[in-house]
């Protein structure tokens, strides 16, 4: 086997390990191959080609590239003279994850505070649920140290 032919069996490895990685994340896995041919490739590809090397309709990249752009992770970039359009990796993508996964744990710690506000505090349940909100803030704390980290580089 060439070089090249192994490095392209490994970038389409990645490209579907990427579409599984989404999927598992509740994101369509052509958005994960989109995402993860953006990475390896590194350079802007246009609308048609992406659904060419994909090898999918055109409708599964619309919506993937809509799902992308509106997380952040994907950015719309227009080429004078071109009438179609190219997309590129957001700037710091990996940044605006895990902002989302802070989001996300600081509204579920959110919502287990407001159970526990609503019930007595000699309530049996208390002490599980604030250990479970515990957790959360946990997560928080480290979500945040790996986004400080992140933005620093």
């Amino acid at each position: 086997m060439s070089d090249d032919t192994t490095q392209e069996a490994v970038r389409a490895d990645f490209i579907e390990k990427t579409g599984l990685i989404t999927q598992a994340e509740g994101l369509p896995r052509i958005a994960g191959r989109v995402f993860g041919l953006l990475i390896y490739d590194g350079s802007m590809v246009s609308f048609g080609d992406l659904a060419t090397k994909l090898q999918v309709s055109r409708a599964s990249i619309s919506t993937s590239i809509r799902l992308l752009e509106e997380r952040g992770l994907v950015k719309r970039v227009a080429k004078p003279g071109e009438r179609q359009d190219y997309f590129q990796l957001a700037p710091n993508p990996y940044a605006t994850m895990l902002e989302g996964i802070q989001k996300r744990t600081r509204a579920t710690r959110d919502e287990i505070a407001q159970t526990i506000s609503a019930l007595p505090a000699n309530a049996d349940a208390v002490s599980r649920l604030t250990a479970y909100a515990d957790f959360y803030a946990s997560m928080d704390a480290a979500v945040a140290l790996a986004l400080a980290e992140l933005n620093t580089k």
